[in-house]
Parts: C-alpha cells; sequence; structure tokens
C-alpha cells in the first residue's frame, strides 16, 4: 500500500480550495498546500482540513510545483489546482491504485465546467492531464503558458486513470477574456524569443480553421450556446496571438 500526498498551490483560491479538500480527504495522506501569499481566506480554509500549509512567493508554475513536491512526506504525489476536485469515480480509481501502481506517473481525464455548463466536445474533453506521479522520476518543467510534467524517461509508459478530473474554469465570460489576453501575451513573447514570426496568412486563416476545427469537427455545435462562444474565443485567442506576435517582431507594442 502506497501513501499519497496531496499538494496544491495556491492564491486567493476561497471560492475553490474546500471544494477540492473535501473530495481528497478519503485519499490523500497528507495535505501540502503552498500558497503565494493570499490575501482571502484561503489559508484559513487549508487549516480546517489540517493541511500543512507553506509560504512562497510565486516563481512560475513549474518552480512552485516542485517545491509543493518538495515538501511532501511521501514520494507518490496527487497535484492538483485548487479549482478542481475528484468524481466519485475518479477516487475509486486511486483508491486501487494505492494497493500497487502499475506505472510510475498517471493521467487522467478532465472535465471543464464554463459558466455553470460542463463542456463535452470543442476540444475541452478528455483533456488529460497528469496529476499522480512518483516524484522521483521526473519534474515539473516551465513553459510560458502550460507547465508540464517530464519524466525522467520520456520514452516510460503513462497509466489512465478512469472517472473524471472536474474543473471549474470560467464562472463568467469576461474571466476567459481576461484569461486569452494573458495567455496571448505569455505565448506571443514565447514565440519571439524562439525566433518565430507570424504571416498574414496565419493571421487570417488561423482563427477561421480554430473555428471551424473546434464548432464542427470537434462537435463543439453540440454543447449549444456556451460552445459556439468557447469555439469563438478560440478564434479569437488565435487571432491575437498571431497578431501581437507579428506586432512584436516589427517592434511595435500591441
Amino acid at each position: 500500500m502506497i501513501k499519497i500526498s496531496a499538494v496544491i498551490i495556491t492564491l486567493n483560491e476561497e471560492r475553490n480550495l474546500a471544494r477540492c479538500l473535501d473530495s481528497i480527504k478519503n485519499i490523500a495522506d497528507e495535505i501540502i498546500i503552498v500558497d503565494s501569499h493570499s490575501t482571502d481566506n484561503t489559508t484559513a480554509i487549508a487549516n480546517k482540513y489540517n493541511a500543512k500549509v507553506f509560504q512562497h512567493t510565486f516563481q512560475g508554475y513549474a518552480g512552485q510545483k516542485n517545491f509543493a513536491t518538495q515538501q511532501a512526506a511521501n514520494n507518490w504525489i496527487l497535484s492538483l489546482d485548487a479549482d478542481e476536485a475528484l468524481t466519485p469515480e475518479l477516487e475509486k480509481s486511486l483508491i486501487e491504485i494505492k494497493k500497487g501502481p502499475q506505472y510510475n506517473v498517471y493521467q487522467m481525464p478532465r472535465l471543464t465546467n464554463y459558466c455553470g455548463q460542463w463542456i463535452k466536445h470543442c476540444g475541452w474533453y478528455p483533456d488529460r492531464q497528469t496529476r499522480l506521479y512518483d516524484r522521483t522520476k521526473g519534474q515539473w518543467a516551465e513553459k510560458k503558458v502550460h507547465e508540464y510534467w517530464k519524466l525522467n524517461n520520456e520514452k516510460e509508459k503513462k497509466g489512465l486513470l478512469k472517472g473524471d478530473l472536474l474543473h471549474y474554469s470560467f464562472t463568467s465570460i469576461n474571466e476567459h477574456l481576461k484569461k486569452i489576453e494573458k495567455y496571448s501575451e505569455l505565448a506571443a513573447r514565447e514565440a519571439v524569443e524562439r525566433g518565430k514570426d507570424a504571416s498574414w496568412l496565419q493571421i487570417r486563416v488561423s482563427p477561421k480553421w480554430h473555428f471551424f476545427s473546434e464548432y464542427f469537427i470537434k462537435l463543439g455545435f453540440l454543447d449549444g450556446f456556451y460552445g459556439y462562444v468557447i469555439c469563438k474565443l478560440s478564434a479569437y485567442a488565435a487571432f491575437i496571438k498571431y497578431t501581437k506576435i507579428k506586432l512584436y517582431n516589427k517592434g511595435t507594442k500591441p
């Protein structure tokens, strides 16, 4: 029987944290919270669940998650975001894994809640995420836009757990727009640093392809109104990213 340390990084997550911690109470042998100096009730909520709370200035998602992983007493880590929670089926899968894992790292399908609706198409599901791993077999690696778990042996196979990881993402379209602005800026800067430029063709065609692919090929229309909104905003995100790349390469501030 292995022991699992649940590890969560936080910043002002009082809206989400209790739901996340409730979902792991039967799985986690300890709970580690690494907080970036929250100004709300995040740490108070963590203390109610007997979590070990560490204050650590944010230095990138990968750096923060690696620091959090290092604070755990156990080698097996369940790494979650505060806006995520386990379904009962995923909890059952994790209980079985504790009896004896067959892999050193596991992925789980993630189901996202957008403005109160579960999104099952648009390319948003199953959105497999690495969340359970033996920390001695890899580390978090940084990209400007998304961090990822990097195995020491990158050819090693990953297990896939049954049951969904619930992701409570955007509660409003305005929140989504703010994230597009942030991530398009990071992605554009990363592209320019790698010597990439954007063509006028990419700026014109990429948004149209994103919408067509996600709304029709990936069946976004089956998610109704919010499926349409997501696909249109995906097209906008592509447009704004490539436009920023073009402007940065011309020496112009977007």
